[in-house]
This record gives structure tokens, sequence and C-alpha cells, in this order.
């Protein structure tokens, strides 16, 4: 109990016990994904099933907790279970090196996680994975855009369809609502206004893999490290308050609203 004595003693004793039987997944372990699951195991969440295909490179060591010179080219859900063991040994992980399509949802929420975080970097394939979620009445926590942005005053949670200000946002939303989706995924985003200067696909070592050619290469951002972590800590944190009901869920109070996000 001392592992989590500060946890517990901000919670108290049924708040802590209820993130302790907790369950959640978090798709994508990069730069906001791996400091999602550092909060979460940190706090004391029971269970953890994280899925990732991807390799550690070493262009992640600017910004991703998990990237190390001794874990380059080692998949990113096993390190990430092993940090985790450091953490908390008593913390079930489910290492699943899976792409996140539409063929594979049915193992990713077998069984239905408590919460889905979504921290993928890729539009398709969000957008199946949030769609997904949304049809089981999985709650879910989504990152939108971190890459380019320096105010750490200018980033925001709610619900997505009220979100503004974020490209990447505008354009989840706007596929959102084709499928029907208008309301009960809560992200976080930045209303900071950024030009955004492509630097063409990014050159990697990493082998190939069963899933490389899924979908276009993706064209490189510059981050910064604070930024991509914060986005990653405040998701944790949101989910850490409804697991523990220290607030009721948004996605309860948005049901029903749709939002006119720019």
């Amino acid at each position: 109990m001392e592992r989590f004595s500060r946890t517990r003693c901000f919670l108290g004793k049924e708040k802590f016990e209820a993130l302790q039987r907790a369950m959640v997944t978090i798709v994508g372990l990069g730069a906001v994904g791996g400091y999602a699951a550092e909060g979460l195991a940190r706090a004391g969440v029971g269970r953890l099933r994280l899925v990732d295909f991807d390799t550690i490179q070493k262009s992640n060591i600017n910004r991703q907790i998990l990237a190390l010179d001794d874990n380059l080219g080692r998949l990113k859900v096993e390190v990430a279970k092993e940090r985790i063991a450091r953490i908390n040994p008593e913390c079930q992980v489910e290492a699943l090196p899976l792409f996140a399509a539409e063929e594979t949802l049915d193992e990713i929420f077998s069984p239905e996680p408590d919460i889905l975080i979504d921290a993928i970097d890729s539009l398709n394939p969000k957008i199946q994975l949030l769609v997904g979620a949304h049809r089981r009445n999985i709650r879910t926590y989504s990152s939108m855009g971190a890459a380019l942005r320096t105010d750490p005053g200018k980033i925001k949670t709610g619900d997505i369809m009220r979100s503004s200000h974020c490209p990447l946002a505008k354009t989840v939303r706007n596929r959102l609502r084709r499928r029907d989706v208008t309301s009960g995924i809560q992200c976080v985003y930045s209303t900071e206004q950024v030009t955004f200067d492509y630097q063409g696909p990014e050159e990697t070592d990493q082998p190939a893999s069963v899933y490389e050619d899924r979908g276009r290469k993706r064209n490189v951002l510059g981050s910064l490290p604070t930024i991509t972590g914060i986005f990653g800590l405040i998701l944790a944190n949101s989910v850490i308050l409804e697991l523990s009901e220290m607030r009721k869920s948004d996605s309860k109070r948005s049901e029903g609203e749709e939002g006119r996000g720019n």
C-alpha cells in the first residue's frame, strides 16, 4: 500500500479501489500514449491493455518516454509492459502488437474496457477506432493534434464536437458525423494557431512490418516532448478522475448535444 499511499490519501479508500478494479485500453504508445500509460500505471489502475504494432526508433527519443538507446528496434508494447511492471508489479498488462483497423477491433475490444484512450496519429485508423468504440458504447478519450504547439495554456478538453481551432479535430468531427457519431467522445486538443510545415515522409530503419502497406507514409511535423507529454498526462488525469468518480462522465453530460466547433 505504500506504493500508492499518496493516491489513496487523495482519493480515499473506495475511489482508489475503483481505480484498482478498472481496465483501460490505450491504443498508440507514442509521444502522447506513452505518457498516458505512465500516468495510469503510477496512479494504480489495475489493468491496462496496450495496443501498438510499431517499434521504437531513434527519431522517437526526443519526445517518447519509452524511447531509450537500449530499447531501439523493440516493440513499444513490450517495452511499456516491462516498464509498468517496474512501476507496479501487480498491474495486469496485456501487450497487443496490433494495427488498429476494422478487422482488429474485436480483438482490441475483447473484453471491453471501462475506458479507451485513443492516442493514434494516423487519421483512418483513428476514425475506425473511434467509430468502433462509439458503437460498442465504450467511454473514450482521444488525443488531437499536439505537433507544432508550444503553449500549454491553450490546451483544452471537452467533447470533440465542441472542440475548436484544431485542424485534426475538425477533420475527425466531419468524418465521425458521416458515420452518425455526433457526441460522446472526449478529447484533448489545442486552440493554438500554428502554421503547418511538412518535411515529407520520415526515413526509418524499422524492419518491414505486416502492416507496412496500410496507408500512406506520414509527413513529419516537429514537436516538443513537453507538449506531447502534457497531452498524454491530461488524458490520464481525465481517465483517473472519471474512473474514481471524482467527476461525472463528460460523455454522459454531453449525450445528445452536438457542438459547433470551428
